[in-house]
């Protein structure tokens, strides 16, 4: 076949060639929509031949990563394969080594595919609020509350995916399906920038109306934000367990410090990929329009859902067991039906047990749900092989167990509300931002949605000054490993998200008052003479408070709760930043619907200068050091930590 060989690049060559005709045909078409001037116009000036070419660079991506698929699937080649059996006398020597480059492939693999969902996610949300109110005509308030919804719904998907996760696909399922969800959902959000139909005509300006999104139009935005949220929650839900569980292989269990520092360097991939999300995103949306800085995201996600499946042959894959919400819903109903059992410490008390546990009887702690595990007659609640006849009258002592630790984290859990309240404010920062003077040179200006970017650097910041500096230098001062408490950690950083809300108020009281003095009051889209580093200390404060105690949270769930119940562990920030939203709105349309009580301006006004953004912050100052206040309350009444309680086990041997 050595002729037909020769020949099969000349016909992939010819077939291109129809091929670039339909992707110019099309590109034509679409980009004239709407009466603009073609991209690919005959006059080369007037047209957007730089947009063509990125066009092709994103189709060149996509085949790059199609490449590396069919590849996968073809196999080794011939010479390879005959490589492959001259070199099996070497498997013995790599046998040591091939763990470790296992395990670290696969961690990365693990935290670039969230890495790249969050950069494409993100790349969305911080000129989503200029998009609905530009392109959907919506008012401030309107604006921000399907954000705050969108946001919520993208934080609460997190404990349906960690439920599917741990009880009927499992991790590597799970982010797989979610990877696509998101992808589609990502899809249809481009689409309503290419099709004009599905969003309202812009406003007419010269009668000062502006249409509404029909139903249909307002339902299909919401389904494509709907979809991400979904796809989001899978992924999110299971990549930090299943990240974790790439480290139970090998030696990796018992080297100390290994998971914190993974934690650690998983939030910081996080923060990276913010950091990408923030300048080179944004400023494409800024600079090329929605419909180019809409497909950017597509294109990562499309990435992030390929790249994950290639590295599938690897990953340490945990079935999932029994339902995890069933198990808990299983101790209240038991422990209710056996509400009438009297609590003794009679050593003839019998309790139900896993085969294997080391857990045989049931903490003092709210000992009312020890009921759910007292077998009152064997032989009729156990079955031959020990296990319950019936699971709703009678438990297992490690449900029971599980159960305890997620009620005892609740309180502290709900203090890291109003932290992501404040941080979940993402709409006022921008108008804020878009209001000053953002150059940088007479031909730079930094897009007003990328100043987030001082956030991320911030938290890039707090990670490697803690980790690889303080820690290493106070255990070489104190000649022991050094080590800061989850507790004090989240409270350093409510503290410090205290002080952010502050500094704002501050800030915005200056631009307001400038504002005023240059007869901007009724120009929100004027230029105050304020240089935009004034808003760098905000951002940076709220950088610094996250990393504190986002990443203390994290570690705090995945100390104190059970194995069994790591998903869940890995997803209860996400369900307190999904209510944190709903507050956010309760507290954005209270404060909107008191102030203008009177016929007043409301603070929260969508003209920037006519209202009191600097009052509404200082409510969310004050609702921040009533936070800090309960949080030490709850830190005193939990008692100490297990890390806490195994070193003074340790101490008490020596």
């Amino acid at each position: 076949m050595s002729s037909l060989a020769s020949t099969l690049s000349g016909i992939g060559m010819s077939m291109a060639n129809l091929v670039a005709s339909l992707v110019l045909n099309s590109v034509g078409t679409m980009s004239e929509a709407g009466g603009h001037e073609s991209w690919i116009s005959s006059n080369i000036n007037k047209g957007h031949y730089d947009y063509y070419y990125l066009v092709l660079a994103g189709l060149s991506l996509a085949n790059l990563i199609y490449f590396l698929v069919c590849s996968r699937f073809y196999g080794p080649l011939k010479e390879e394969r005959k490589m492959a059996e001259e070199e099996d006398e070497l498997s013995v020597i790599c046998s040591k080594f091939v763990p470790f480059l296992i395990v670290s492939f696969t961690c990365e693999f693990c935290t670039a595919n969230e890495a790249f969902e969050k950069m494409a996610t993100y790349g969305l949300m911080p000129n989503m609020i200029l998009y609905l109110m530009k392109q959907y005509n919506m008012e401030m308030t309107t604006a921000s509350n399907v954000l705050f919804f969108w946001s919520a719904t993208t934080n609460f998907m997190p404990l349906v995916g960690a439920i599917i996760a741990d009880s009927y696909l499992d991790r590597f399922y799970t982010i797989g399906i979610g990877s696509v969800i998101c992808l589609m959902g990502m899809i249809l959000l481009w689409l309503t920038t290419i099709i004009p139909q599905a969003r309202p005509p812009p406003c007419d300006p010269s009668i000062d109306i502006c249409s509404s999104a029909t139903i249909f139009q307002f339902t299909f935005l919401c389904a494509s934000l709907g979809l991400i949220s979904i796809g989001a929650g899978g992924i999110r839900s299971s990549s930090l367990a299943f990240g974790a569980n790439q480290l139970e292989n090998g030696d990796f269990q018992r080297k100390p410090g290994v998971k914190e520092s993974y934690f650690s360097w998983y939030y910081a991939s996080y923060t990276f990929s913010l950091l990408i999300a923030l300048t080179c995103v944004v400023y494409i949306q800024d600079k090329m329009g929605w419909g180019v800085g809409f497909a950017v995201p597509a294109v990562l996600m499309l990435f992030s859902a390929v790249s994950f499946y290639l590295a599938s042959p690897f990953y340490i894959k945990v079935k999932s067991k029994t339902s995890l919400v069933t198990g808990l819903a299983q101790v209240v109903v038991a422990s209710y039906r056996n509400r009438h059992l009297k609590l003794s410490d009679d050593a003839h008390t019998v309790y139900h047990y896993k085969s294997g546990s080391v857990l045989v009887f049931p903490s003092r702690k709210l000992r009312f749900l020890n009921k759910a595990c007292i077998v009152k007659d064997p032989q009729k609640d156990l079955s031959p092989d020990g296990r319950a006849t019936n699971p709703w009258s009678l438990c297992t002592v490690d449900q029971v167990e599980e159960l305890k630790s997620l009620l005892k984290v609740v309180p502290i859990w709900s203090t890291g509300m109003i932290m992501s309240v404040n941080i979940s404010q993402k709409s006022f920062p921008v108008l804020q931002a878009s209001s000053v003077d953002r150059r940088i040179t007479p031909n730079l200006t930094i897009p007003a949605a990328s100043f987030n970017t001082f956030t991320v650097i911030s938290v890039i910041t707090w990670i490697t000054l803690y980790d690889r500096v303080f820690l290493p230098l106070a255990s070489r001062v104190m000649k022991r490993p050094a080590h800061i408490s989850t507790q004090t950690r989240m409270g350093i950083g409510i503290f410090l998200s205290f002080l952010a809300m502050l500094v704002t108020s501050f800030v915005e009281s200056i631009r307001r008052g400038l504002a005023s003095k240059e007869g901007y009051i009724d120009y929100p889209q004027a230029t105050v003479q304020m240089s935009a580093l004034w808003l760098v200390p905000q951002y940076c404060l709220t950088g610094f408070a996250e990393a504190s105690n986002s990443i203390a949270q994290i570690e705090f769930y995945f100390t104190e709760f059970p194995r069994s119940m790591s998903s869940l562990a890995s997803t209860l920030q996400d369900i307190g930043m999904s209510l944190a939203n709903f507050v956010a709105s309760l507290i954005l349309n209270s404060v909107d619907r008191i102030s203008k009580e009177g016929g007043h301006e409301s603070w929260i006004s969508s003209n920037i200068n006519k209202g009191h953004y600097d009052y509404y912050y200082l409510v969310l100052a004050g609702l921040s050091m009533a936070n800090l206040i309960y949080f030490i309350v709850c830190s005193k009444a939990y008692g100490p930590l297990r890390e806490e309680r195994n070193l003074a086990e340790e101490e008490d041997e020596l």
